[in-house]
C-alpha cells in the first residue's frame, strides 16, 4: 500500500517536472528571438517587426519576398566576376605606391557627374539599368584617359538583414562594379573595394523610399 503510495506521488512529480518543461521551452524560443525583434511561433515560422524571416532552425534573413531571382545570364556574370584579375598592390602598404582608403576622396566638381553612385535593388548586386550601365561606361573611359587615377569602389546596403549578411553583400556589389570596369579595359591594379554593409548610410530614415538611397555602390578616387 505505501509502495502504491510512494509510486502515485514519483508519477505526480514527474508529470509536473514535464509540464514545466514544456512551458519553459516554449517561453524561450519568445525570448531568445525578442532580441532579434522577431517573433517565433512553435512550429519556427512567423514574421519579424524588422522586416526579417526566420526558417525551423532560427536562422534570420530578409523575407522571402524582398528577393529576386537572378537569371541564368546573371549567374553566369556572377561567376565570372570570381574569376576577375585582383590588384597585387595592397592600399597603404610601404613600397605599393598607394595610399589607404583615408586619401581617397569623393569626387568634385565635374567630377561628380562622372563617378556618380549605382544604385541596386533589394538583395541584389546585380546592375539592371540603362543608366547604371551608362555611368560605367563613363567611369572606365574616364580612368583610361587619366591613368594616374586610382579608385576605391564602396559597397553599402540598407539597414535591414544582419550585419555579417550585409557586409557581404556589399562586397558583392562593390566587386561586380569592379568586374565591370576591368573587363571595359581598366588595369585591375587601379581598383580597390571594401564593403561598410549597413554602416554608412546616407538616408538614416527607415523607410523604403530611404532604404532604396542606401543600397549603393559609391566612388573614392585618388591621383598620384
Amino acid at each position: 500500500m505505501a509502495n502504491d503510495r510512494l509510486t502515485s506521488i514519483l508519477l505526480i512529480s514527474l508529470v509536473g517536472i514535464l509540464l514545466q518543461g514544456c512551458s519553459n521551452k516554449k517561453g524561450s524560443v519568445w525570448d531568445q528571438n525578442k532580441s532579434a525583434v522577431s517573433f517565433q511561433d512553435q512550429e519556427g515560422g512567423g514574421w519579424g517587426s524588422d522586416g526579417l524571416s526566420s526558417d525551423k532552425e532560427g536562422v534570420f534573413g530578409p523575407r522571402a519576398e524582398d528577393f529576386v531571382a537572378l537569371s541564368e545570364e546573371d549567374l553566369k556574370s556572377q561567376f565570372a566576376d570570381d574569376a576577375t584579375p585582383q590588384s597585387s598592390k595592397t592600399p597603404g602598404e610601404p613600397g605599393s605606391g598607394i595610399p589607404d582608403i583615408s586619401h581617397f576622396k569623393t569626387p568634385l566638381a565635374h567630377l561628380a557627374s562622372i563617378f556618380r553612385s549605382l544604385y541596386f535593388n533589394t538583395n541584389e548586386h546585380v546592375l539592371r539599368s540603362q543608366d547604371s550601365i551608362n555611368i560605367l561606361e563613363g567611369v572606365a573611359r574616364y580612368m583610361k584617359e587619366n591613368p594616374n587615377l586610382s579608385l576605391f569602389i564602396e559597397g553599402h546596403c540598407d539597414e535591414r538583414g544582419p550585419e555579417a549578411y550585409n557586409l557581404s553583400l556589399g562586397s558583392r556589389r562593390a566587386n561586380y562594379v569592379r568586374s565591370h570596369l576591368v573587363k571595359a579595359g581598366v588595369s585591375p591594379e587601379r581598383i580597390f573595394t571594401v564593403s561598410y554593409g549597413k554602416e554608412r548610410p546616407l538616408d538614416f530614415a527607415h523607410n523604403p523610399r530611404s532604404w532604396a538611397k542606401n543600397r549603393r555602390a559609391a566612388f573614392k578616387i585618388y591621383t598620384q
